[in-house]
């Protein structure tokens, strides 16, 4: 099963990882790293190499951050490029979590990207769009 470290700012990660627990129950080869303001690049960097290390190794692995650019992701970026079958996605959100954890099995790396893009656009809206195309698909057209 594809590997799954979720890494952001603060309590991000833990915080997404209580409520997937909630909702989905627990999931294997997944790993919630926490950044708060007292750690340090190089702390991160350790312990995403212990948490690349912990998931099978014959497996892909995606790492899930926060922000673009942000350490997280930088840190992610430099495990990911170190070998083939490693994805870095940035903008993490719960949506995507739980949706893309659900989906993972037996998806490559690559896949899981290019689906958890996909989701991560349908699942970024608003009320007043979700109301309109709720309009928009019960409106009864008048003639014969």
């Amino acid at each position: 099963m594809l590997g799954i470290i979720l890494c952001g700012h603060g309590g991000f990660a833990s915080g997404m990882e209580k409520a997937m627990l909630q909702i989905l129950g627990e999931q294997s080869q997944f790993i919630a790293i926490d950044f708060p303001e007292t750690s340090t690049t190089a702390l991160l960097t350790s312990q995403m190499a212990d948490a690349v290390s912990r998931l099978d190794q014959q497996q892909d692995i995606v790492f899930l951050t926060d922000l673009l650019g942000g350490t997280p992701f930088r840190v992610a970026s430099t495990l990911a490029l170190q070998k083939a079958g490693r994805e870095v996605i940035a903008g993490t959100n719960l949506q995507l979590l739980l949706e893309m954890a659900l989906e993972r099995e037996g998806l490559s790396s690559e896949v899981f990207r290019l689906q958890a893009l996909e989701c991560g656009h349908r699942g970024l809206t608003s009320l007043a769009d979700e109301m309109g195309r709720s309009r928009k698909s019960t409106r009864v057209e008048e003639g014969i």
